[in-house]
């Protein structure tokens, strides 16, 4: 344990020291700004540094024994080869999480980067290695998006792999499960997810609208917790979406390598999508109160009001800067609503009255939900 919190100890100052090498890789392959790639590069350090610190945490059991005179103990030991496989999104901080921990836990891992970021996916690997970790100990493998299914399909049937770690998409999330679950390997997901920000009537109004534009805009809206539904009480709806409106109106959006809030979407597949929410939600009845032009693979701020379920962006997430606002009648209908999803990863309640809050959070269906912050 000793030796490996010194050597993650010493891969998270290596990393730290990186942030130029990153923040060009991933706006080369990724379009994003320099914030996000120094926040990405800074988080995955103190992970390392997280996972530093729990080598000497690791600990077995003594389990009561149901005959006299005999000791029963647990003992953790490493499980072996690890796999991770992780996205662009936010491509430092979730390779090296598919990382730190197996490796403070004393296990070898595969890091199965993504095709569309391999090269900043390749640099936490290189991190690792210039810290001193043995040979073989991180592997990092890269692969053309056509030959994606089957280099999975093999690394998750390797009977050497005895875990398998994915944060990417619902559809590709699937696809892991049943492999892992036809190898009888356990495996541990991050998927998709339509997060609801519920702003009740009694709302601080400019903290729902902070919260709002950070948790809607940032990385352009391409993060999987990402503010995707703006549920608002009536009562306050008009105030909260002029204000909001004005507030997104206000985000430069172009090349990254500007001074700009948004930068580039992941492609220009994805810009087509933005487009289509936005034409879909007006021509059914939305109104466009914010942003909604596009320059290639660059989309503004954009702001829907009126939004309702017969409309695309109401349940699909949207993974851009296309944002819903869906106009609610009291508690019980903003809990209905944020509840009317596929999705449970994240949410967030807007109240000043906290014991009302989190009242309300124990109704909502979500992994985590945060009380006056952004999801």
């Amino acid at each position: 344990p000793g030796e490996r919190r010194a050597l993650l100890s010493k891969a998270a100052d290596v990393m730290a020291s990186k942030v130029s090498e990153f923040t060009k890789l991933m706006m080369e392959e990724t379009g994003a700004t320099g914030p996000w790639a120094g926040f990405n590069v800074m988080l995955a350090a103190n992970m390392l540094r997280e996972a530093a610190a729990m080598t000497t945490q690791i600990s077995g059991e003594i389990i009561p024994s149901d005959k006299p005179g005999t000791l029963a103990m647990a003992i953790r030991q490493p499980a072996g080869v690890c796999l991770g496989i992780a996205p662009w999104n936010a491509p430092v901080i979730l390779g090296t999480r598919a990382l730190a921990m197996p490796l403070a836990c004393g296990n070898t891992v595969v890091l199965k980067a993504s095709e569309i970021c391999p090269g900043t996916h390749r640099l936490i690997g290189q991190v690792l290695v210039e810290a001193g970790l043995p040979k073989g100990v991180v592997n990092v493998v890269t692969n053309d998006p056509k030959d994606a299914a089957g280099i999975v399909e093999a690394l998750v049937a390797h009977p050497a792999v005895k875990r398998v770690n994915f944060t990417g998409s619902t559809k590709v999330g699937r696809i892991i499960a049943e492999l892992a679950g036809r190898h009888l390997k356990p495996a541990l997901l991050e998927l998709g997810g339509k997060a609801p920000l519920l702003v009740l009537d009694d709302a601080d109004i400019d903290a729902a609208v902070n919260a709002a534009t950070f948790g809607a805009f940032m990385h352009q809206g391409q993060i999987c917790m990402s503010t995707e539904r703006l549920i608002v009480d009536d009562k306050v709806a008009d105030e909260f979406v002029a204000r909001l409106a004005a507030r997104a109106a206000q985000l430069p959006a172009g090349d990254p390598r500007g001074h700009v809030v948004l930068g580039s979407l992941i492609s220009s597949q994805a810009a087509d999508k933005m487009e289509e929410l936005v034409a879909d939600a007006v021509a059914k009845g939305a109104k466009l109160v914010a942003g909604g032009k596009r320059a290639g693979t660059v989309v503004e701020a954009t702001l829907l009001d009126h939004v309702t379920p017969s409309m695309r962006v109401y349940a699909e997430e949207s993974f851009g800067p296309v944002k819903p606002v869906i106009r609610v009648k009291g508690e019980d209908e903003a809990v209905r609503v944020a509840n009317d999803t596929e999705y449970g990863l994240s949410s967030a309640v807007f109240s000043r009255d906290i014991k009302r809050a989190m009242a309300v959070a124990a109704r909502l269906q979500a992994g985590i939900c945060h009380l006056n912050r952004p999801t």
